[in-house]
């Protein structure tokens, strides 16, 4: 739990010093021998009441970031974790000097994050309760801080969730577990969820997300969710996000190193039912729709054939030359169904998509592509407020015309170079001239080894807070 609000009986107190600053020495003698403020340094000191205190180093003050801020609330709880304390007051006075009462949000958001446990299976797994004190705010400024603090608390839930989900083994995360782990996150916010089941996709004509899913044991799915929060505007954006639980690469079979971690290739759908609930608790002046189509991508004899044309929900046909080019035709089912059914004014699609993208731009800056200057202005003015990293890959017509196939009206593969553009290009073809804009995760979803405080192994919730903000306005 994260308070605002001082606790003069907690036994722990959090200080955050800039490096080479004279409060080092004034509040604790002889301190700077072994302590100097440096980023991210930390040291653990008693003081004249016999309490810990856990001095966190700024670095230069005038060179701190959003990033930054975020990766020294997440050191500072995860410092509180490891001295044992289940109890502590985290003084923010020295970082209200710099970004003002609203870094209170990420403050709390990153504190979540630090504190939170890793998804585990063990038998005698415990998980551990922390009453987290943020002290330092002006008397003047409390009810605000109270504001932030609600919005921070949900940021950090949405990226625990999100963590939580991509995480888990596909063996416990099949298709329709992932549906209804999403109903249950989204009950009771004012989100309308609707499932279709493999039965109804098949009325419907769902063609690529039942061609990828329908030789499963576990058959595919689609959740929709609807958050109405401006029911006087036309406008709604729909955010389409990639659900696969589980992806072999079909009969364009992966490798065994590269199956590993594959359970997480629904990192989009969850992302995208995050942020929705994420602007319901808020109470967003927003409409969004969200379509989630859901599958395994399994070896089986009744699988993709590379070569096969199948027909999409669009009643466009498309040429298979790759089985493991999966996630691009699943979103296009969703996005034509955001489109043609929902009636979306722009679309977001967000998918773990291509290795050409993580190869390019690594674990750290997720891939854009984009035909709508203003909706990519938008999402880069947003991402200034998160720390998140984005980076816009420009297309000509000379992609485009990669995909044209001699036999279908689209083929899902390109040439052997251009791979994350044509893999976004293609999705494009399916939203029928609505602005649109495709995040490629694939590098940003998950890491091996985490780059920042806020971070641990595995799953990242990349994006989130990004997407939140822009659609939050």
């Amino acid at each position: 739990m994260i308070l605002i609000g001082n606790n003069s009986f907690a036994n722990c107190i959090v200080r955050f010093y800039g490096e080479g600053s004279s409060a080092i020495e004034e509040d604790f003698k002889k301190a700077s021998a072994v302590f100097q403020g440096k980023y991210l340094q930390s040291r653990v000191l008693t003081d004249g009441e016999g309490r810990v205190c856990i001095l966190t180093g700024m670095g230069n003050p005038e060179e701190i970031t959003i990033l930054k801020l975020k990766e020294l609330l997440a050191k500072a709880a995860k410092e509180v974790k490891n001295c044992e304390m289940k109890e502590a007051v985290i003084d923010i006075s020295e970082l209200l000097k710099i970004f003002g009462i609203q870094c209170v949000e990420k403050c709390v958001e990153s504190i979540r994050l630090g504190l939170a446990e890793g998804l585990t299976y063990k038998k005698d797994a415990k998980t551990e309760e922390y009453n987290i004190f943020l002290s330092g705010i002006p008397e003047d400024q409390r009810a605000l801080a109270q504001e932030l603090h609600r919005e921070g608390e949900v940021l950090g839930d949405a990226v625990i969730f999100t963590r939580k989900l991509v995480n888990m083994p596909g063996n416990k995360l099949r298709p329709m577990d992932l549906a209804k782990e999403i109903e249950e996150h989204v009950k009771d916010c004012g989100i309308e969820y609707v499932l279709y089941d493999y039965e109804k996709l098949q009325e419907m004509g769902m063609g690529a997300l039942n061609a990828v899913g329908g030789s499963s044991e576990f058959p595919p799915c689609m959740c929709l969710l609807r958050y109405n929060g401006d029911p006087d505007s036309k406008e709604i954006t729909g955010l389409v996000g990639k659900g696969v639980t589980s992806d072999t690469g079909g009969y364009c079979l992966k490798s065994r190193d590269s199956l590993i971690g594959m359970h997480g290739d629904m990192a989009g759908g969850a992302v995208t039912a995050s942020v929705i609930k994420a602007l319901a608790k808020s109470k967003a002046r927003v409409n969004v729709t969200c379509v989630i189509p859901i599958c395994e991508n399994r070896l089986t004899a009744g699988s993709l054939l590379p070569g096969d044309v199948i027909t999409s929900y669009s009643g466009q046909t498309i040429e298979i030359l790759n089985t493991d080019a999966e996630g691009r035709l699943i979103l296009a089912d969703g996005v034509s169904y955001a489109v043609m059914e929902e009636r979306v004014t722009r679309v977001l699609d967000i998918a773990t998509l291509t290795g050409a993208m993580a190869n390019a731009l690594g674990n750290h800056v997720t891939g854009v592509i984009a035909d709508s200057d203003q909706i990519w202005n938008e999402l880069e003015e947003a991402s200034a407020g998160t720390g998140e990293y984005f980076c816009r890959l420009p297309f000509y017509r000379e992609n485009e015309k990669m995909l044209e196939s001699e036999i279908a009206d689209i083929k899902n593969m390109g040439e052997s170079f251009c791979g994350a553009i044509t893999a976004g290009l293609f999705i494009r073809h399916f939203a029928n001239q609505v602005p649109w804009i495709h995040l490629d995760i694939a590098g940003t979803a998950h890491v091996g080894k985490p780059l920042y405080e806020f971070q641990a192994k595995g799953a990242t919730g990349a994006t989130i807070d990004t997407i939140y903000r822009w659609l939050k306005g």
